[in-house]
């Protein structure tokens, strides 16, 4: 969704010329952007000319150069470039393996017309994106050639590429398997915030404008770097397709500490997600980010999708007290609910059925820099990046949430170099032109509107001033707080009937990925069974 007021301005985003010049990358660490100002390509698909690298072919290009091995984490996998290309290498006697999420694990082509009528809007979407993707004669009909030219996973299978996703540790599915890594010849380390597909690298196929939501993609030669990815990959692969369920995602993982490597001038943190509630919260992948935030001494600018841990906004304001320029980027799908941080950086509240996350601390001293980036209609912001004192990123798959740090399988990554720095810093100035920043009114009056429908259900609920005889047919008006399945804590979602923590974080991922809009969506999410749901009625709102 974008407000009204960046209309005019994503219909101007596409025609931008390329207006600047290449800054210089380190060898080691090399830094893209799918709408980078630098660079054009033609994208492979719509045939259109766009500003931009382009991410999957600088994904099959290094793929071109194994000659060992490739490993490959990603939560969506849908790029046939990409997937001819590991094809290519399978054949060629490379060992190639894949693992995805479990909820992306089926070709497009295997779905009936009956269970694609059944599908959410988004889906449906998705689905359609494919039929235009792989119709390279536009007959509006898929062939077998077509199917196995342009189905992603249909080439990877026809190529007998062995492929796990998260259910292969006996479960019915971790929370969210949101890695997107690849490892080729246990020295080169490729990690990004995309994911394999149209939408997040090159752009939505119905918008003409659109240009991939805004993404990065960073590639990294170093091989302790990359025995470390490996150890990842290894220990949620386990034995393979088909052996004993002795993979492990989620909080099955073992527990690993904070490594730190110097790769060239450049010190490379990296730490896996996610971390079990039941450790000290300083262990975990936030409590990184946090330390890192604490030491700013100038600058941090951050372009995040979605910012909801509590304990990284009271690390911010801190930061902004003592003269810190704080500035934020949050994608508009996620900025202005309930649960969003941006909204305390903006010094304001959203409640959920007049009910406020416990630990909810709006700033005391507000901030005007926090605001969403006009991207082309149809784009998200995807970035899950920051920058401090502009000589350290915070970047990987590891968005700022809880669901995240302590549910989601997640690679974070925080690098100390004014080079690559600077790479990430021109991303941000570039998004945060023309941003609309602070509380835009239609949102300024839903707050206000829910504050006065807040204040005037605490009046209602107040007991009546006993006077008389009366006095005791007066009583308070009974109020059932509903739970908010798209806000509510860890806490509150236990409450509900059938719920544990396992399945309280799963609905949290859930949400982060795309919020719940009706009991369809409920039902689809995997350890929901429909006898629960009904127990949920009359006690759930999204």
């Amino acid at each position: 969704m974008c407000l009204a007021a960046c209309g005019q301005k994503q219909q101007d985003v596409q025609n931008l010329a390329l207006s600047q010049t290449p800054l210089p990358q380190d060898p080691l660490l090399q830094i893209y952007f799918n709408q980078s100002l630098t660079s054009s390509y033609t994208e492979p698909y719509r045939q259109q000319t766009r500003p931009g690298d382009d991410l999957e072919k600088l994904i099959a290009e290094a793929l071109k150069s194994a000659r060992s091995t490739v490993d490959i984490a990603v939560q969506e996998f849908r790029l046939p470039g990409i997937a001819r290309e590991l094809a290519d290498r399978q054949r060629s006697g490379i060992k190639v393996r894949l693992i995805v999420e479990h909820m992306y694990n089926r070709p497009w082509s295997d779905y009936t017309a009956q269970e694609l009528a059944k599908l959410p809007e988004r889906e449906r979407d998705r689905y359609n994106e494919f039929v235009q993707l792989a119709d390279t004669n536009k007959d509006g009909k898929l062939s077998a050639e077509e199917i196995e030219q342009g189905d992603a996973l249909v080439i990877v299978k026809n190529a007998s590429i062995p492929v796990i996703d998260d259910t292969a540790d006996g479960s019915k599915g971790s929370n969210l398997m949101h890695h997107k890594f690849i490892v080729i010849d246990s020295k080169t380390v490729i990690v990004t915030s995309a994911n394999f597909t149209t939408s997040d690298v090159h752009g939505d196929f119905k918008t003409v404008a659109s240009r991939g939501n805004a993404n990065n993609l960073l590639k990294i030669e170093n091989a302790r770097l990359a025995q470390l990815f490996t150890q990842e990959f290894n220990i949620m692969w386990g034995d393979g397709p088909g052996g004993k369920p002795d993979s492990k995602f989620g909080i099955k993982k073992p527990f690993r500490q904070v490594q730190k490597i110097r790769v060239g001038t450049a010190n490379v943190m990296v730490q896996f997600s996610p971390t079990a509630a039941s450790l000290p919260w300083e262990n975990s992948g936030n409590a990184s980010i946090d330390r890192i935030l604490s030491t700013a001494n100038k600058s941090v600018n951050l372009a995040l999708f979605v910012f909801s841990e509590q304990r990284l906004a009271n690390t911010l304001e801190i930061a902004s007290r003592r003269g810190v320029a704080v500035r934020a980027l949050i994608d508009s799908n996620f900025i202005y609910r309930s649960y969003s941080e941006g909204l305390d950086m903006m010094g304001v509240t959203l409640s959920d059925n007049c009910q406020l996350k416990a630990e909810n601390s709006p700033w005391q001293q507000p901030i005007s820099t926090v605001g969403v980036s006009p991207l082309p209609m149809g784009d998200r912001l995807h970035h899950k990046f920051g920058v401090v004192d502009g000589n350290t990123v915070i970047s990987g798959s590891h968005n700022w949430t809880k669901a995240a740090n302590h549910g989601n399988d997640e690679t974070l990554l925080a690098i100390e170099s004014p080079v690559v720095a600077a790479h990430f810093e021109r991303e941000f100035d570039r998004l945060y032109k023309g941003a609309i920043l602070g509380i835009p009114a239609k949102i300024k009056q839903k707050i206000d509107a829910k504050q006065k429908e807040c204040e005037s259900r605490q009046a209602a609920s107040k007991p009546p001033t006993a006077t008389g005889n009366n006095a005791a047919t007066k009583s308070p008006i009974a109020e059932t707080k509903l739970i908010n399945l798209n806000s509510a804590s860890r806490e509150e979602l236990e409450t509900l009937p059938g719920v544990g923590p396992k399945l309280a974080e799963k609905i949290i991922a859930a949400r982060q990925n795309q919020p719940f809009k009706s009991w369809d969506d409920v039902e689809r999410l995997s350890g929901i069974r429909k006898k629960t749901v009904e127990k949920w009625r009359d006690r759930v709102t999204f």
